[in-house]
């Protein structure tokens, strides 16, 4: 079984509870019990022998959704895994909830949350804020992140309690638009390139309001020209579904 696969990932799970999720129920699908009848009884195979003869299904993710986060994630299967890249470097879109007032220290509501100041900007000067966002801009990616420094991913060995530098980069906020604003609550919906993580713009944000400010809430709603309407809830993810909701 080859393709790609649309899933709408639920808040509190990883990226790869999906992937293994999705994995375990093709496995299954492809080593099913085997039955023979002797002496007019039926005898059952177990279906772990069988699943052990039977070669590993390939699944993989095409770009990290947070635990926290929920929205478009999209999974490879069999030969598609190789290509991953092409799925991977699309532009996406998010909307996004900030909360004004405090840092925390993964950029989101799982770290350790730090007040900052009690300071209520206007939603002018928000907007004049996010404005200067637009376009190219230099990011750095937070410590708790996937970015690998030194073959090792950051977050592990921020885990570990070590120091953690990470080089700033090139990304582009193509818009940010649908602004509401009722302090502390500023919630958006931003359009940008691969590679941006939106926890450093909402830091970012917080910082330059001199308020602080840290990710709330996080959907992803599309990856290129994919769209979060055209996935399969995870709760709805069998056997069944999954054979008609494979793509090629």
């Amino acid at each position: 079984m080859d393709g790609f696969l649309l899933v709408d990932k639920p808040a509190g799970w990883t990226s790869f509870d999906v992937v293994a999720k999705v994995r375990s129920i093709l496995q299954q699908a492809k080593s099913p019990e085997l039955r023979v009848h002797s002496k007019g009884q039926k005898l059952t195979a177990i279906g772990s022998q069988l699943s052990a003869l039977s070669p590993k299904v390939k699944v993989g993710h095409t770009g990290t959704l947070d635990p926290a986060a929920t929205g478009l994630l999209i999974l490879v299967v069999g030969k598609y895994t190789k290509r991953a890249g092409q799925f991977s470097k699309l532009d996406k879109t998010y909307e996004a909830e900030l909360t004004m007032g405090a840092t925390s220290s993964t950029g989101d509501i799982e770290g350790e949350i730090t007040p900052k100041s009690s300071r209520k900007p206007t939603k002018k000067a928000v907007e004049a804020v996010l404005s200067t966002f637009l376009g190219e801009i230099s990011q750095t990616p937070p410590v708790y992140s996937a970015v690998k420094i030194g073959g090792q991913r950051a977050y592990k060995l921020a885990r570990a309690g070590k120091t953690v530098e990470i080089e700033p980069r090139k990304v582009t906020i193509y818009s940010i638009s649908d602004i509401r604003y009722e302090y502390p609550k500023l919630s958006f919906t931003t359009s940008v390139s691969s590679g941006t993580y939106i926890r450093s713009l909402a830091a970012d944000i917080g910082a330059k309001l001199g308020t602080g400010a840290y990710l709330s809430s996080l959907r992803r709603t599309e990856v290129g020209d994919f769209k979060i309407d055209e996935a399969l809830a995870s709760d709805k993810v069998d056997s069944n579904s999954l054979k008609s909701w494979l793509r090629q």
